[in-house]
């Protein structure tokens, strides 16, 4: 399965603020249009026509539906096939998907202790395209209270271990299984210089994209993906060493070998995707 996604800044759009969802396509990458929580508790008659009048660029549109275990999931489904809408990301995944979703593409969200039990075999389902996780649904449900460290704590606003332990996971089962895993939101959208660390840490780590709240977030996020002048220089001398060296080869005292060639292929890939818009997944065996 080859599959990608237009990133790397992703933007949820609630539904119930229909004017909100033509402003996110004119800042982000791709917009998450929101019918869960980001979109309360109202009326959904009224959300699913909201969504009908924004008149959604297909191609950089994903439909976040309810939970499948809430009255509303099918027809939220629904509308996406109305609409053409091909990719929707599922919350409140646990062990499996339900048929409804048959023939979409399908971002499964790993935020409950299920998911991240079974999440091997959710990866491994055909219509899964990539994963997604979120924090603050799982550390409720594993009984916690906060997902990141407080003011009396050290390191304020570090995620806890077993928090990091879960974002690790969804970016290591996304990667075995040939899929993209898309980085959690950074709550405070204020913080700019937080939020600009982690998409940096995202971006060098493998994720395929970070998704963002606010539109005020969406340039730390391009900002953190696109590869420095530097690095793109260092990975062209990578390159360019490797076509004329059939072993390991030194760039600036650094020994090269076929893990850091990947790593420069990756840098330039990225540098070239940013500016085109486009962020290509891994492509399954």
């Amino acid at each position: 399965m080859t599959s990608h996604l237009i990133g790397p800044a992703l933007l949820f759009a609630p539904a119930h603020r229909v004017e909100l969802i033509p402003k996110a396509y004119g800042r982000a990458d791709t917009v998450i249009i929101d019918l869960e929580d980001g979109a309360g508790t109202g009326d959904r008659t009224a959300m699913h026509d909201n969504v009908r009048n924004a008149d959604p660029d297909l191609t950089r549109t994903i439909l976040r539906t309810i939970g499948p275990d809430s009255e509303g999931f099918a027809a939220d489904v629904a509308l996406a096939r109305e609409l053409g809408i091909r990719t929707v990301m599922v919350p409140k995944v646990r062990a499996s998907l339900p048929v409804e979703l048959d023939g979409l593409d399908v971002i499964a969200m790993i935020e409950t202790p299920q998911a991240l039990v079974n999440i091997r075999e959710i990866v491994t389902l055909e219509n899964v395209v990539g994963l997604f996780w979120g924090a603050e649904d799982l550390i409720a449900l594993l009984g916690g209270t906060h997902s990141r460290r407080q003011s009396d704590e050290d390191g304020p606003g570090v995620y806890r271990d077993v928090i990091r332990h879960a974002r690790s996971q969804v970016l290591i089962h996304a990667a075995a299984a040939g899929k993209f895993a898309v980085d959690a939101i950074h709550a405070d959208f204020r913080d700019t210089g937080g939020q600009l660390a982690e998409a940096m840490d995202a971006a060098r780590s493998g994720f395929a994209g970070t998704a963002c709240i606010h539109p005020s977030q969406v340039a730390a996020v391009r900002q953190a993906f696109r590869p420095e002048p530097e690095q793109v220089e260092w990975a062209r001398r990578v390159i360019d060493g490797a076509q004329e060296h059939p072993g390991a080869f030194q760039v600036d005292g650094m020994m090269i070998d076929a893990p850091l060639l990947s790593q420069a292929e990756r840098i330039l890939a990225r540098a070239g995707a940013i500016y085109s818009g486009s962020v290509k997944s891994r492509t399954s065996p």
